[in-house]
């Protein structure tokens, strides 16, 4: 059974550089520890990813899945979907919301729900959920509010 986490950040910077941050897929391995490769293999017409492959090595877990991307027309929220159940996980759905405060930074929602292929007690899994979420958000930030980062 998979559980929902949700989780917020403030970052120092505008929605539009905050998304432009998340949509560049390419650079994940850049800036996100966890990620060993990361590979667009379908775009919009837009040319926005459709469908993204993603290598992880996290010590414990190492993966390779193919997430669907879908996104709202002013980017304020980017959702996504397993595409086919992977060796770690049965199911995932999640999304970055959006929205920009008067003082020109963003908050950011991070939504997770995951279902494991493997058998974790629900603490455990619970623990690892904010792990994974707060680092993430804070990679995130750190990245977004980085000298010379897209703006």
């Amino acid at each position: 059974m998979a559980d929902t986490s949700t989780q917020s950040i403030t970052i120092g910077a505008p929605p539009e550089r905050v998304a432009a941050v998340i949509c560049d897929f390419a650079s994940y391995p850049e800036w996100t520890e966890a990620m060993r490769r990361v590979e667009v293999i379908e775009e919009y017409e837009d040319g926005y990813a459709s469908q993204v492959r993603f290598t992880i090595d996290a010590g414990v877990m190492a993966d390779e899945y193919v997430l669907a991307y879908a996104y709202a027309e002013d980017l304020s929220r980017i959702e996504w979907d397993l595409v086919a159940p992977s060796k770690m996980q049965k199911s995932q759905r999640g999304s970055y919301d959006l929205v920009g405060n008067a003082d020109g930074t963003t908050t950011v929602t991070y939504t997770l729900e995951v279902e494991l292929s493997v058998g974790m007690l629900g603490m455990f899994r619970r623990k690892a959920e904010k792990m994974i979420m707060d680092t993430a958000l804070k990679q995130l930030k750190r990245r977004v509010e980085a000298p010379g980062a897209a703006q």
